[in-house]
């Protein structure tokens, strides 16, 4: 077997986990996608031959491409206006699916990868690489270009703004977020405002992101109150709902007349919605890869 080969061979191994650092780091799978295809093309040219931990190495390279993307996106003066709802991991309410598991290892809920995109790209990469795939700060100081003292530095000041933006981890049974959610819609359905919101968290916040032609409703909306109203306002009963996990939490696709049109991420933590993260643009959502409708 030639070196070529081997490295090769060795990409394709690590593939499901550049794809997941890739994944944490721009929340884009599309992009996750084309940081992977670049960081073979890096790859295959280095030398690899005096490289001790090659799955370490070749997150590096994908964590550098991924850098430089998230400060090109920084960079651009067309930045789209309005709130920005990561790609989500959809997958069927039975369960995950092995790829699924990968990326979502250190169950990384919607509402994680929501604050993710608050931080600086060097804050996310330290953070990222350190906190959830292990690499030590050596081999993190190189792809930001600082000393380890400052790589570390950065992903302190990243976890404490994850630990400020008070992210909940959703309650353990899946089946009692279910329970949940499914109570959600039917208080909507009912236009039962008390029962909409006797499953909210007082503080429950919703971050809806829409396409243009459903702008009127994209923003962020919090208070129990607040979002119920809003639930009740925009309740459809023609709307079909297909129970799916999201991010390995309880969540919905929703469908129009046959047609895909939203996904929701719902946060249930101690048997009340804390946070709802929706997309609702048929466009996206058919580009998601959904399992439970093959």
């Amino acid at each position: 077997m030639t070196e070529s080969d081997w490295l090769a061979e060795r990409f394709q191994q690590n593939r499901p986990r550049l794809r997941a650092v890739a994944y944490r780091m721009l929340g884009s799978f599309a992009e996750a996608e084309d940081a992977v295809q670049e960081a073979w093309l890096r790859a295959s040219k280095a030398d690899a031959s005096g490289v001790e931990n090659i799955g370490a190495w070749l997150s590096t390279i994908v964590a550098r491409v991924c850098l430089n993307m998230l400060r090109s996106r920084r960079a651009r003066p067309e930045q789209p206006m309005g709130v920005h709802v990561p790609d989500p991991v959809i997958s069927n309410a039975d369960g995950m699916s092995p790829e699924d598991e990968v990326l979502l290892a250190d169950a990384v809920g919607m509402a994680l990868q929501v604050v993710l995109d608050t931080l600086t790209p060097s804050e996310r990469l330290a953070f990222v690489l350190h906190d959830m795939f292990g690499l030590s700060f050596d081999e993190i100081a190189p792809v930001v270009g600082r000393s380890p003292a400052t790589a570390r530095q950065l992903a302190s000041r990243a976890r404490r703004r994850v630990r400020g933006a008070d992210v909940q981890a959703p309650d353990a049974d899946i089946a009692s977020q279910r329970e949940v959610v499914e109570a959600f819609f039917a208080a909507a359905h009912r236009g039962d405002l008390d029962a909409l919101v006797a499953v909210l968290d007082p503080d429950v916040v919703v971050r809806t992101d829409c396409a243009p032609a459903f702008a009127e409703l994209s923003g962020v909306r919090r208070g129990a109150a607040n979002v119920a109203r809003q639930a009740l306002a925009i309740a459809n009963p023609a709307i079909a709902k297909l129970p799916v996990l999201v991010n390995g939490a309880a969540g919905v696709v929703a469908m129009l007349d046959g047609e895909l049109g939203a996904v929701m991420a719902f946060t249930v933590s101690g048997g009340k919605v804390v946070e709802i993260n929706a997309i609702i643009d048929p466009e996206r959502v058919r580009a998601f890869h959904l399992p439970a409708l093959d």
